[in-house]
């Protein structure tokens, strides 16, 4: 009997396939600077973080890797942040072969597109404006890296960082200056500051979001309702987020700052905590209250179908309508003049369920595994999920146990949790009867 593959499951094999050998890679000898091979836990740590985007390490990238080794954490990053289908598309247009149907209908389902016609000009569209805004964004970080660094060495800090940025990795090469010391350097720089914070929004907006502005341009009458979404609530997210950063660490990790750097810290802080994993203030010294702003940030996440993770901001927008609607007294979901399905609601809904779930067991099963700060393991498990890579420095002291849940989170955060969950369940068989109606009492 001919076994048939669902599309969910086909990206998250095929994730995992990507995982895999980008592991076996980073264990070669000359992929790091003493000569020796890594552990493969560690190798799969490092593959892991690179290819779901994330930025979580065991090692500072300049300090144990090669040029070899960082140059294969930046193709994991490139395939993970732009998905592996895309970048196959990529090798059948320099093959000339012809995309299937079948290819075309995953390729959807890999960029989270509405439909599956037109997706091959999507992709195209995506492909050649990765290019363009990865090129120009380290040609502008040159700027400031070649005096510091050297030339050529100034030209492959800009590019690794460009490409880390936009596809909202948070992996970076500082640890020449000072080790795990991410952009902190950079914090009152506003070259550096605005061009890795435009990277960051530009590859967490959404591919969808992308074609629809580069068709209907600045006619907002003209965008989809999941754009007027995305772009509003993005908004609402940075200067909220920056709001709430510049009120909340003005004595804690931004004590000391001028108040320049503190405006650029605090929109910095609140664009990379949804998924992008950079840093320019100590994540470790973060007030309570910072912290939980950074929590909630990394939960929500970036855009579908975009570089970053997290369980999206749609996602979230959709469940906030809601409970607005409900407690207005209304039926329905309504945004921008438009109702909301209901099976967009009930998918919204399970997918922030199912990605809470995930991040409170895996905070529990590594505070059983060892002893170490409920905030921390908090904001680890929340980071990991969310595929942002910020922490509090408990990344080096996880127990072989507490790196696997962390693997796994990042992995289900990258592919989705609802993905992950319909990966195992798709292909059940589903039957047609219906059970009777019963009434419970809620709240």
């Amino acid at each position: 009997m001919k076994i048939r593959f669902s599309a969910t499951l086909k990206i998250a094999v095929g994730f995992a396939l990507i995982i895999l050998m980008g592991a076996l890679l980073l264990m070669l000898p000359i992929a790091s600077r003493d000569g020796h091979s890594i552990r493969f836990l560690e190798a799969l740590f490092t593959a892991t973080s690179a290819t779901c985007v994330t930025g979580l390490v065991v090692f500072d990238t300049w300090t144990q890797f090669t040029f070899l080794g960082q140059l294969i954490i930046l193709t994991l990053i490139q395939v993970g942040g732009l998905g592996f289908m895309t970048v196959l598309v990529l090798f059948y247009f320099f093959l000339k072969k012809r995309i299937s149907l079948r290819e075309r209908g995953l390729i959807s389902e890999s960029i989270s597109a509405m439909q599956v016609g037109g997706v091959v000009r999507l992709t195209k569209r995506v492909l050649i404006g990765t290019a363009v805004i990865e090129l120009s964004a380290a040609c502008l970080l040159a700027i400031r890296f070649c005096p510091r660094f050297g030339f050529w060495q100034g030209l492959w800090y800009g590019l690794f960082h460009a490409v880390s940025a936009f596809c909202n990795a948070g992996f970076d090469l500082m640890g020449r200056v000072e080790p795990y010391c991410s952009l902190v350097p950079y914090v009152g720089d506003w070259l550096v500051n605005l061009v890795i914070m435009l990277l960051i929004i530009t590859g967490g907006i959404g591919f969808v979001v992308w074609s629809d502005l580069w068709d209907n341009g600045l006619h907002i009458k003209r965008w989809s309702l999941h754009t007027k979404i995305m772009l509003s609530a993005t908004f609402i997210l940075i200067f909220g987020g920056a709001a709430l950063f510049s009120i909340t660490e003005r004595s804690a990790s931004m004590a000391g700052l001028s108040a320049g750097q503190r405006v650029w810290a605090s929109l910095f802080q609140s664009v990379t905590s949804r998924t992008a994993g950079f840093n320019t203030v100590d994540t470790a010294s973060l007030s309570g209250a910072g912290s939980l702003v950074t929590t909630l940030l990394m939960f929500i996440g970036a855009g579908p179908g975009s570089t970053g993770g997290g369980i999206k901001v749609t996602t979230a927008a959709v469940v906030l309508l809601t409970v607005i609607s409900f407690g207005k007294g209304k039926s329905s979901t309504d945004a921008f003049h438009h109702r909301i399905d209901s099976d967009s609601t009930h998918r919204a809904f399970c997918g922030a369920a199912f990605a809470a779930l995930f991040a409170l067991t895996g905070a529990l099963i590594i505070l059983i595994a060892q002893n170490l700060p409920l905030r921390d393991v908090i904001l680890e498990v929340f980071s990991a999920l969310g595929t942002v890579g910020l922490s509090t420095g408990i990344t080096r002291q996880l127990v072989p146990l507490s790196r696997l849940v962390i693997i796994l989170l990042m992995y289900s955060g990258r592919v989705g949790s609802l993905t992950v969950i319909l990966s195992v369940s798709e292909n059940r068989s589903q039957t047609k009867t219906t059970n009777p109606i019963g009434k419970v009492i809620i709240g």
